[in-house]
This record gives C-alpha cells, structure tokens and sequence, in this order.
C-alpha cells in the first residue's frame, strides 16, 4: 500500500530479537518452550505488511551453547529469512560459547571474539561480542575497541547500527542486572560518539527498554523464550513465562521507529477484514481520509 500520511516508506526495515535460549532436546526449567515461543514470534512476524532485510538476534541464542541448539536455532530462522528475503545477523550473548557458536553459525573454529559487519543495502550492522568467556557480564577489549574504530572510520551509505548482547544503558528496572552489565562503558562511548551509528540494539535484560548512549538512541529488545518480571511480589528475582516481544526498526534518512510486537497472538475485540481493502483502495486520498478520521464515519461507527 502507498504511504497514507506526511512520511514516505522507510528505506530499511530491520526485525530485532533477542535471547530465545533454544536447548537441543528439552524445555526451559522443565517448564519453558523456547522452540515453540520462537517460532511463534516468527509466525507473527511473517504476518507483518513490510518485511524485514534483516533479521537481528541480539544473543543468548543457545542456553547451553549445545550444538543441537544452534543447529535447532537455524532450522527455525533460516527458512524464514529465505522467504522474507532478509540477512540474519547472530550475536553472541553470555550464554552463547564462542567455539560452539561459530562453528555452528558463522564455519569458524577459534575462541576469537565473533564479530563481524554485515552490508544491508547500504545499511551497515555491526555485531560486536560483548561476551565474557566464563562469565555473564560484558566487555570489550582493546583491541575489539580498535577494530570497531577502524570499521567506523568511514561512514555507510545509510549509516550503521551496532548490534550487541550487553546494552550500554542503566537498568533501574531490574537492579541485579547492574552486576551483569557492560563494563567500562564510556571506553566504547568514546569510539561510537561522532561517529555515523544510528541506533544502538541490544538484549540480555529480557524485557523492552530504551535510553541514549553517547548521543545514540539505544534500543533493548525483550526476549522470546520467557521475561523477567519487573514488578514481583515476595520475590528477589523471577521470570515469567509471558510478555514475550521483539523490535521492528523502520529506518528513514533522518530517525528511526521503533515498534514493540508481542509475540503472541491475543484475542480481538475490534477489527474489520480484509474485503474492504480493495473497496478502500479504489477511493480518492480525500475519501480516505474521510473515511478514517471523521467520528461518525462508516468505519468508526460501531453497528448495533
């Protein structure tokens, strides 16, 4: 459909998600079942008017860092991509095993941290391993520092989006995550500040959260497989087997949208169906307008 408002279309459309923590052959805590929780925000996806060129998973991709798991992760993403004609960017998280994780995902065989710059139309996505091996928290070390330096030295036709598992953002939400969090930020804000990074995507806290970051929007995704809760009762810590989501990014020449999608479905109290499309379609811009922002228009008058 052509645009309908003041804006053009994006130039690009990037689908961010984050910590499905697949296992080989089991469920999450006897409990979760990250598999179907990931396929059905894929689902969901699939459904949305636009696709995306670009699949994002921001890490915690394998909880064990089993290769079953990671091979499990592509049966489940990789046929999607196909059909949607998007790249899939895979970043690792604390979770995640660098070995395991390249050797399954990228054909590599070393403990090198896994990063790496993926082209998307002119859009450039920057995965940077935060991880620590042995450990939850994140850094980044000097050298990785460097090489990211040296990627951004010269800007993208449509600028460059990092992608990373530790988000450089407090998390007043959820103050036990300050133990686990990216250290030394501000060696990282010092390469990314000037430079042509747009937006900031990360995972790792398991609910949507958003901040800046050495002038940079930052954009947290929730997770896929289970969320923490924010608002526990008697509990010092806990996660829930719901609010599941991800992040749609639309990207313009001069913002980004960010939109959080639910991963599942709900039930539906409102709505009009498909055969009006074609009938709404034929009608003149001032039609439309007519028909949808007047109050006691056609479509906004509930039948009773």
């Amino acid at each position: 459909m052509e645009p309908l408002g003041q804006y053009p279309d994006p130039t690009h459309v990037v689908a961010h998600l984050s910590d499905p923590h697949l296992l080989a052959d089991r469920l999450l805590y006897d409990a979760v079942d990250t598999a179907a929780h990931l396929e059905r925000a894929l689902a969901r996806l699939r459904r949305l008017p636009t696709p995306p060129q670009a699949l994002v998973f921001t890490g915690d991709l394998a909880d064990r860092a089993e290769p079953g798991a990671y091979a499990r992760l592509r049966a489940i993403v990789e046929p999607v991509a196909d059909e949607l004609g998007a790249e899939v960017v895979w970043v690792m998280g604390n979770h995640d095993e660098r070995r395991a994780f390249g050797q399954a995902l990228l054909g590599t065989d070393d403990d090198a941290p896994r990063d790496r710059v993926h082209d998307v139309a002119g859009l450039r996505i920057v995965a940077l391993d935060t991880s620590v091996p042995g450990w939850h928290h994140g850094e980044l070390s000097d050298e990785q520092l460097a090489w990211l330096a040296d990627v951004l030295a010269t800007p993208a036709p449509h600028g460059t989006l990092l992608a990373m598992h530790h988000p450089p953002i407090p998390v007043p939400m959820l103050r036990l995550a300050e133990l686990i969090e990216l250290h030394d930020q501000e060696r990282l804000a010092a390469v990314v500040r000037g430079s042509d990074v747009r937006g900031i995507l990360g995972g790792h806290f398991h609910f949507t959260s958003y901040s800046t970051f050495a002038g940079v929007p930052v954009s947290v995704a929730s997770a896929t497989c289970y969320t923490s809760e924010v608002a526990p009762e008697a509990r010092m810590v806990a996660g829930v087997d719901g609010h599941q989501a991800f992040t749609m990014l639309h990207l313009y020449d001069d913002r980004v949208v960010h939109s959080v999608v639910p991963a599942t479905d709900a039930t539906e109290v409102t709505g009009r169906g498909e055969e009006l499309l074609e009938a709404f379609l034929a009608l003149t811009p001032a039609e439309r307008f007519d028909l949808v922002a007047r109050k006691d228009s056609p479509l906004n008058v509930e039948p009773t």
